[in-house]
């Protein structure tokens, strides 16, 4: 595993939550705003209780894709080391899977998708 920070991660709920960060990864970080096109939000039910004690909620907005590029989720890119990106998978890992899609600025970076 590498140290360098050269994960990127587009993330448009729980992991822009500082606090959130700071459990599971360990640390707080700096973020780019980005957009995600060809995606609309939806809300699901989180069963699993530590998503509500780290967030205060129990409902997460999950991307439904579209394939219409009007269609754009405003969101952040964060540096992830592989640790810190294996650290997040097992907090999303119950309800979500890692993907990787284009953003609207060019970049690839990883998505946490339903299903």
């Amino acid at each position: 595993m590498t140290d360098d920070p050269d994960q990127l991660v587009f993330s448009y709920g729980a992991l822009q939550l500082a606090e959130l960060q700071r459990a599971i990864l360990g640390r707080i970080f700096s973020a780019e705003d980005d957009m995600l096109p060809g995606f609309t939000l939806d809300y699901a039910d989180m069963a699993d209780p530590r998503f509500g004690e780290l967030t205060g909620t129990s409902q997460h907005p999950v991307l439904r894709r579209t394939g219409d590029p009007r269609d754009k989720i405003i969101g952040k890119v964060y540096r992830f080391t592989e640790d810190e990106l294996d650290a997040a998978d097992q907090f999303e890992v119950l309800m979500f899977r890692r993907e990787q899609v284009t953003l609207a600025s060019g970049r690839t970076a990883w998505v946490y998708l339903t299903g």
